[in-house]
C-alpha cells in the first residue's frame, strides 16, 4: 500500500483499468521502482537470470525466435486481463531460451506490481517431500502452500523428476488449484507433447526397423495435470534452433 494518499489510487496501491470492455486491477505507479525492486528480491530468481529480460533475449535473426519472444511479450502485456488463459507454458529442447523468456515474463509482471515466485520444479518437490513427517502423518505445508498461493508461480523444468504416485498427485493438486482459481502459472519443460507438434518416436539408429520413444509431458506429470496445464496456459513451442546458450556465447 502507498505510504501517502495518491490521487490515482487513493492510497490503496491499486487502480481499475479497462481494456476491450474487460475491467481489471493494476498496481498504481505511486509505489515506483522501489516496490518493483522489493518484489524482484522476494521472487527468488536465481542470480544466473539477473539479466534475463525481453529486450536481452537475442533472436539471432531467427523469425521463429522473434515470434516466440513476441508471444511472451503479449502474455506479459495482457495479464491479468486474459484470465481465461492466465498461464504460460514454454516447451522445447534444452538450451532454446525457455527459462530466459519465462523469467523475462515474470520480471515484466513484477515491474507492474504483481507478486511472483521462481521455483525450480525438482527443488520444490524435494522441499515439499522433506517437510513430510511420515511418522506423524503431518507435514509442514509452507512450501506447498506457497506453490498454491503465490500470485504468479514460475515452475522451471517441469517434469524433471522421476514418476511416482506422490509426484503425480502433488503436481496435479498444484496445477488444478491454480487453474480453478485462475492464478497465473508460468512453466517451462524439455518434455515433448504430441498435441504441441512434437515427435515422440524416432527411428532407432542402432536397431533398424525399430523406434526410440521419448517420455512425454503427460507420462511424467500425469494426464490430469497435463490436461489442466493446457487448459489454463498459452502454449508456446520453442523452435529447434540448437543449443541457444552455445549460440549466444
Amino acid at each position: 500500500m502507498a505510504e501517502r494518499a495518491c490521487a490515482k489510487c487513493g492510497g490503496s496501491g491499486w487502480i481499475i483499468v479497462e481494456r476491450d470492455g474487460i475491467s481489471g486491477a493494476e498496481r498504481c505507479d505511486c509505489g515506483g521502482q522501489e516496490r518493483a525492486r522489493r518484489l524482484e528480491e522476494q521472487a527468488a530468481i536465481p542470480p544466473l537470470y539477473r539479466d534475463a529480460f525481453l529486450d536481452t533475449f537475442r533472436d539471432l535473426g531467427n523469425p521463429e525466435l522473434t515470434r516466440v519472444k513476441n508471444d511472451v511479450a503479449a502474455y506479459s502485456r495482457d495479464y491479468p486481463f486474459a484470465l481465461h488463459k492466465p498461464g504460460l507454458l514454454l516447451l522445447g529442447e534444452p538450451g532454446t531460451g525457455k527459462t530466459h523468456l519465462a523469467v523475462a515474463a515474470l520480471k515484466a509482471l513484477l515491474a507492474r506490481g504483481h507478486e511472483g515466485l521462481f521455483c525450480d520444479y525438482q527443488n520444490l518437490l524435494e522441499r515439499i517431500r522433506a517437510s513430510y513427517d511420515a511418522s506423524s502423518g503431518s507435514s509442514d505445508r509452507e512450501a506447498y502452500r506457497t506453490a498454491l498461493d503465490a500470485e504468479v508461480l514460475l515452475l522451471d523444468d517441469l517434469g524433471a523428476h522421476r514418476v511416482t504416485d506422490w509426484v503425480e498427485d502433488t503436481v496435479t493438486s498444484i496445477v488444478t488449484y491454480r487453474c480453478n482459481n485462475k492464478k497465473a502459472l508460468i512453466a517451462t519443460t524439455n518434455l515433448p507433447d504430441p498435441e504441441a507438434g512434437d515427435v515422440v518416436a524416432d527411428r532407432s539408429s542402432s536397431s533398424p526397423g525399430k523406434y526410440d520413444y521419448r517420455v512425454t509431458l503427460a507420462e511424467r506429470i500425469g494426464s490430469r495435470a497435463r490436461s489442466r496445464l493446457f487448459e489454463m496456459c498459452r502454449v508456446v513451442r520453442m523452435p529447434a534452433v540448437g543449443d541457444y546458450r552455445l549460440r549466444r556465447a
